[in-house]
Formats: C-alpha cells, sequence, structure tokens
C-alpha cells in the first residue's frame, strides 16, 4: 500500500479531516460575534447524530433493513432538531420555527456529508480488501505435481543410498518452509526469492538428469532489493514443466537476472516441443494459467512500474520481465 492510501485509509486522519470541513463550512455560515465559541458549540452539538447516524443507522441500511434505517434517520433528525432548538430558545429567550428548520436542514447536510465520507471510506476498504484476497489467491505456491514428483524421485535415491539425499531433501524443507511462512509477507529480500529458485531447480534437477543444460546467472547485489515474494517462480516454473519428456535431443533453460539500485530485468528462456502424450491445444492451455495469473499480480503490485513480454517460437519460448524497485 502506498503512502497516499494509508493516509486514506487511516480513520483517525478521515474524522479529523472531515471534522475540519465541517468547522470551516459553519464557521462561514454563522453570523455571531464570538464565532469560533459559537462555532465549537455547533460542532459538538452536531457529533452525537452524526455518529449515531453512521456507526448505527447506516450499517442497518446496507445489512437491508432499510425502513427501520429510515424511521431511525427521521428519529434522529427530530429529536436533535428539538434538542437544538431547546437550547436556541434557551440561551436566547426568543423561539421561532425557522430554528427548527434551520437545524433540520443543517443536520440534512451533515447527514449527507458524513453519509457520503462514510460509503466512499468503506467502499475503498472494500476494493484494498478485495485486492488482498485476488493477491492471496493469485499467490503461486508449490505446485502439487512437482512435490510429489520430487518426492518420488528422492525415494529412488534412497534405495540406492545415494549422498546426494540429505543435501536434497534440506533443500525441498527450505522450498517448503519459504512457500508457506515467507510468502505471507508483502515483499521479501530479492536474496531469498534467488535462494528459492536456486533450491527448485536443483530439485528439477533430478527428475531430468543430464538430459536438459541449465544457465542460470546473476548480476548485481540482490541484499538491498526487495520483491514481491513467488513472483518469479511461475515462469521459472513454466519453462521447466514439459521439459524431459519430448522427443528432442538437447533441451536447454536460460534464467538471467540483473539487479540494479532502481529495477531488476527477468529473463527466462526454454526450449519447447509437443509431448508425446499430450495434445498441442492442451499443452498451450496450461502453460498459460501460471503466467496469466503472475501478470494479474503484477498489475496489482506494480502498476506503472513494470515491463512483461513473452515471445513464442516453434522451438523456444522467452519470458522478459523489468520491475521498478
Amino acid at each position: 500500500m502506498s503512502k497516499i492510501d494509508a493516509l486514506i485509509d487511516n480513520k483517525i486522519i478521515q474524522n479529523i479531516v472531515v471534522w475540519i470541513f465541517l468547522f470551516l463550512a459553519m464557521y462561514i455560515m454563522i453570523q455571531a460575534d464570538d464565532k469560533v465559541s459559537m462555532t465549537l458549540g455547533v460542532i459538538a452539538f452536531l457529533c452525537p447524530p452524526i455518529y449515531i447516524n453512521n456507526l448505527l443507522i447506516l450499517p442497518l441500511f446496507f445489512k437491508g433493513r432499510k425502513v427501520l434505517a429510515s424511521m431511525l434517520v427521521i428519529v434522529n433528525l427530530l429529536v436533535f432538531a428539538a434538542v437544538g432548538t431547546y437550547l436556541t430558545v434557551y440561551l436566547s429567550d426568543t423561539f421561532e420555527w425557522r430554528m427548527f428548520y434551520n437545524l433540520i436542514g443543517i443536520l440534512l447536510l451533515t447527514f449527507s456529508f458524513s453519509s457520503s465520507i462514510k460509503i466512499a471510506r468503506d467502499s475503498f476498504e472494500r476494493r484494498h480488501q478485495n485486492k488482498q484476497a485476488e493477491l492471496e489467491l493469485l499467490k503461486g505456491q508449490l505446485n502439487p505435481h512437482f512435490l510429489f514428483n520430487t518426492l518420488n524421485n528422492l525415494y529412488g535415491l534412497s534405495v540406492i543410498k545415494s549422498d546426494a539425499l540429505p543435501s536434497l531433501m534440506l533443500k525441498l524443507s527450505d522450498l517448503l518452509r519459504y512457500s508457506l511462512y515467507e510468502t505471507s509477507e508483502k515483499l521479501v529480500p530479492l536474496a531469498k526469492e534467488i535462494h528459492y529458485l536456486e533450491n527448485y531447480i536443483a530439485l528439477e534437477k533430478i527428475r531430468l538428469e543430464d538430459k536438459v543444460k541449465v544457465d542460470f546467472h546473476i548480476s548485481g547485489a540482490a541484499d538491498t532489493v526487495k520483491i514481491a515474494p513467488m513472483l518469479l517462480i511461475v515462469f521459472v516454473e513454466n519453462a521447466f514443466k514439459y521439459l524431459g519428456k519430448n522427443n528432442k535431443e538437447e533441451e536447454n533453460v536460460l534464467i538471467h537476472l540483473e539487479i540494479s539500485e532502481t529495477s531488476l530485468i527477468f529473463r527466462c528462456e526454454n526450449s519447447i516441443g509437443t509431448l508425446k502424450n499430450e495434445p498441442e491445444d492442451l499443452i498451450t492451455k496450461n502453460k498459460g494459467i501460471g503466467v496469466q495469473n503472475a501478470k494479474k499480480r503484477l498489475a496489482l503490485l506494480y502498476p506503472n512500474r513494470h515491463r512483461l513480454t513473452n515471445k513464442e517460437t516453434a522451438n523456444q519460448y522467452s519470458v522478459c520481465l523489468t520491475i521498478e524497485v
């Protein structure tokens, strides 16, 4: 959330702004020798009916109890207009019906203004909550097929008592820990995201054995940069997804990450080919789901601060992502 959004979302600041606006409006309208004291008195008088309206009546209206809410608005208006008229008569020893009507008008105006502010604020909060919910749904998690395949491969290594098994088990443990606990943060150090990618690649190499050449290169300092979690893994996972299953003699994956103080450039390329047992249209459909989700996350997290391009040829698929950090 940006600083401006945080200020808008702060209810204390919202209330202060509303009351300052009402004070200025009343100060301009009131004709009296001691305008400040009179204005403060009017504001103090308006506080109870406004908060009754916003905290009790409006929620009833939005819960569908519109008749009850409308009746309570009328009661609220009449009661406080009567109280205000009584106080005015008590202080000035004069009574005119226009005092009552003026108070009704003032209360209606303040109700309308404060209600509009509350409705706008609630709408903003709902949009923010919906945005957070959408981000949680779109956030990448470990692919279950990858997890099952990895466990199966690790079991194979345990049967032959491979010396590589302990370190690979630790890598899988790190992957699961990161996926479960670190992804709740809005931003994580880029170094952690890179370590996650390294572990993922190491485990994929078990499945691929020597069939695929992997070029993984990082340039720049990752310790000082933060990024949204699980953002890059979507493209890496997509690159490895169909490797090692087709008839190509040589396959490759290229993953390059260039880091600077203001931006990062991520490139991911992989060879492609039609699988033996899957139709081409199904491959294309499945391959696009993760990338489409990543595009939605980028639009929500980095609006006007990212550029994502992809290119597909007969034998290669590539993605280039630039993010301003």
